[in-house]
């Protein structure tokens, strides 16, 4: 894996952000640090994500990558504005193949074997499970990787605290998307402490996974 994937792993949880207003992007990135978990996915769901990532990279103490990234200018957009990494809910050759020769991370959504083959004929082997609850969740993860043991997940879809710990147990998860911690409504209304006291959380349940995984 690159230092991009290998950062994420170490963090092992995602926030995953829909902002509406740019006004947030430095309040909400400030929550995410003083929660200890130093990263954030700016969806391209709201006009606001352009300028929201260009305000967090523009930091310097933030992993910042662009979610649902659908075509090839979203992901110039991304990338121009200091994204380091692109999520994409579905695989799209071209917005794929572009990430690959301009030399960014790029974590395309798969939900069945032929995405996952797929995948592998581009070189990937980190790849996101989406959307991970409303596709079976961990029992059809499990059923998934079974044929394919050089690739590695990061589910993303319907996960929260109830079920971080089980799906970050799983050795073939590298890290979990999420949005509870970062909920659209708790970034309008500015509850920036919610944010920080709900990140600190994900960043325990993460540790306890990590735990568990070196004593079972």
């Amino acid at each position: 894996m690159n230092e991009v994937l290998e950062e994420i792993c170490r963090l092992r949880v995602v926030p995953v952000v829909a902002i509406q207003d740019v006004k947030d992007a430095e309040p909400l990135a400030q929550a995410l640090i003083d929660g200890n978990l130093p990263c954030a996915e700016i969806t391209f769901r709201t006009d606001a994500a352009g300028d929201s990532i260009r305000v967090l990279a523009r930091r310097g103490d933030m992993l910042v990558g662009a979610g649902t990234v659908l075509t090839i200018d979203q992901a110039k957009t991304a990338f121009d504005a200091g994204a380091q990494f692109i999520v994409s809910p579905g695989f799209n050759p071209r917005v794929v193949q572009h990430c690959l020769d301009n030399g960014i991370t790029v974590i395309p959504g798969v939900c069945t074997p032929s995405d996952i083959s797929l995948a592998l004929d581009f070189g990937l082997e980190v790849v996101k499970f989406f959307p991970a609850e409303a596709f079976g969740g961990l029992q059809t993860l499990k059923a998934l990787s079974a044929p394919y043991s050089m690739v590695r997940f990061i589910p993303t879809g319907g996960i929260g605290p109830e079920t971080l710990v089980e799906y970050l147990s799983f050795p073939r998860v590298i890290a979990c998307g999420g949005s509870w911690m970062v909920a659209s409504d708790l970034i309008s209304s500015g509850n920036f402490d919610e944010i920080r006291r709900l990140t600190r959380e994900a960043v325990e349940l993460a540790a306890k996974a990590v735990s568990q995984n070196k004593t079972g």
